[in-house]
């Protein structure tokens, strides 16, 4: 069976453009150039990057009229902005959120938020003090699959859930951030020392430069870059917020090419709510499939690309045919005559549920600042997303099981 929903989301009320300045226009950050000027009520004014190839491809993308700059510092000075879209390496996240809401900016910044977990509760006070809108970019979050899946966990159809399995693998180059290197990468092109940031202090590497999420110094690794996102989603789905505990197994199997984080982890935590969640990561297999498998007493559902699929579980029969293999055949015989007119075990049909997309998250944003909506991603909601990605890591850097309150 197959049902088709429309996502319900109106037009901003206001006419008024938010302008944009975006930090870290990277691969991810052209994605998101990309995005926010598919949403009628963002314009792009500024860019800031450390590469001067991507300073050239934003005006590429935005015209030459906007202005750009190594130091985003500049880029918060300019008063014609009113927002910025960070989406720098991971240790740089904070100290630019900081510095934008202490500019009077609205921030978007993406998953995951934070590069430690110590680093979650200073943003949420910073954005609460600011009074301006922080939203982190898990797109999933605001999605119209995500708001279904929740609506149909909240009426019970799976029952009472114990088990949530969640996967994304990859096999080539690509998917193990091993990224080409453009041919002019220098120190002439590139501003090294600002790329350092908090990290320890070494001479250039254009590889750690382009290909950052293989070094802990400057990423939260796979879980930081993979598990966030399907934290953020099934957080909102399943309405809890961390987990209770961590374990996690894993080590460099394949992509040995300096890299410090793993390329295959496996992490299994334990919520509050009384479910367990299986997460892993391969980067040296892409058979598994994508997606979340929300596990429950009464049922199954998979939650992946715009399409649920609401596995009901089998309604089995009384009469156990295997357990009673031990009895003699009179008293067999006497047993299953007690159950001849009862049911037998029947597998309902699985039912799949179309959704098409809504507004985007990029859209949400503007719409939060326009009409002054709270953040339909707020500093908390990623804070705790990113921090069950960080206890997985400690959990694997420690090779022991780690609490949220001593992760903390």
């Amino acid at each position: 069976m197959v049902f088709s929903l429309k996502g319900a989301a109106q037009a901003p009320a206001s006419k008024d453009k938010v302008n944009l300045g975006f930090i870290g226009s990277g691969i991810r950050g052209k994605q998101l150039i990309d995005e926010f000027m598919a949403v009628p009520a963002a314009r792009g004014v500024a860019v800031a990057d450390l590469y001067d190839g991507c300073l050239e491809r934003a005006k590429e993308q935005l015209g030459d009229k906007i202005t750009t700059t190594k130091d985003y510092r500049r880029l918060l000075e300019n008063k014609d902005v009113d927002a910025v879209v960070i989406a720098t390496p991971d240790h740089l996240h904070e100290r630019i959120t900081l510095d934008a809401l202490s500019a009077g900016k609205h921030v978007y910044v993406e998953k995951p938020m934070t590069w430690s977990i110590g680093e979650g509760p200073r943003m949420i006070a910073a954005a609460k003090a600011s009074g301006k809108v922080l939203q982190v970019g898990s797109q999933a979050k605001t999605s119209a699959l995500t708001a279904k899946a929740k609506e149909l966990i909240a009426s019970g159809v799976l029952g009472k859930v114990n088990m949530i399995r969640m996967g994304n693998h990859r096999n080539n180059a690509e998917g193990a951030w091993v990224y080409p290197i453009p041919p002019d990468a220098s120190e002439k092109t590139i501003d090294w020392p600002r790329f350092l940031g908090k990290a320890k202090k070494r001479p250039f590497d254009a590889a750690q430069f382009f290909r950052w999420r293989c070094w802990w110094d400057y990423s939260a690794g796979v879980a930081g870059d993979l598990f966030v996102h399907q934290f953020t989603q099934m957080h909102e789905i399943m309405g809890t917020k961390a987990p209770k505990s961590a374990v996690s197994q894993g080590g460099i199997f394949r992509w040995k090419d300096g890299r410090t984080v793993p390329d295959i982890m496996n992490s299994l935590l334990e919520y509050p709510e009384g479910f367990l969640v299986d997460v892993y990561v391969t980067q040296v297999n892409s058979f598994a499939p994508r997606g979340i498998l929300i596990m429950g007493d009464q049922g199954t559902m998979q939650v992946e690309g715009r399409k649920l699929t609401v596995i009901p579980e089998p309604k089995f029969a009384e009469a156990q045919l295997y357990g009673s293999l031990n009895f003699p055949k009179r008293l067999r015989d006497e047993y299953l005559a007690k159950y001849a007119t009862e049911p037998k075990t029947t597998r309902p049909e699985p039912k799949e549920i179309l959704v098409e997309a809504g507004q985007s998250h990029n859209w949400f944003f503007t719409d939060s600042i326009l009409n002054n909506k709270p953040s339909r991603e707020n500093a908390e909601e990623g804070h705790y997303a990113a921090a069950a990605a960080h206890m997985c890591n400690m959990a694997y850097r420690k090779g022991t099981r780690v609490t949220f309150d001593k992760a903390r």
